[in-house]
């Protein structure tokens, strides 16, 4: 089950955190009561999006959520392509030792302008 996302004033917070104030991850962690992994899972998201403190004026929390967090759709219109998300969990019901991993990597192999692993297993469950 994935974990929820966090509200966009506690993720405007890492930033301000970690960018305004140059705390440590482990102080932002322990600033926030969140673990330390989702504070780096947060700022990575950040830096992808090319997102720095302070967040510009003309951002409102909606934009700030869609360039965090983009969705399938957008992926798509960037030309990446989708997964075959029926025969991911076929395949990975029929064979005890295959891995999401190794799904993935035959995907990009046959796509290499497709999804990174991060997306990959992100859409695929």
């Amino acid at each position: 089950m994935p974990a929820l996302r966090l509200t966009m004033r506690k993720i405007k917070e890492i930033l301000r955190l970690r960018y305004g104030l140059k705390l440590s991850l482990r102080q932002i962690a322990r600033s926030c009561s969140i673990s330390l992994s989702s504070v780096g899972d947060y700022l990575q998201r950040a830096r992808a999006a090319q997102l720095s403190w302070p967040l510009p004026e003309d951002l409102d929390d909606a934009a700030i959520e869609a360039r965090l967090f983009p969705s399938a759709t957008n992926c798509q219109a960037r030309g990446a392509p989708l997964p075959d998300f029926r025969g991911i969990h076929q395949e990975l019901r029929r064979y005890r030792h295959l891995t999401l991993s190794l799904l993935w990597q035959e995907y990009k192999e046959t796509c290499p302008e497709g999804y990174c692993w991060r997306s990959y297993k992100n859409v695929a469950f």
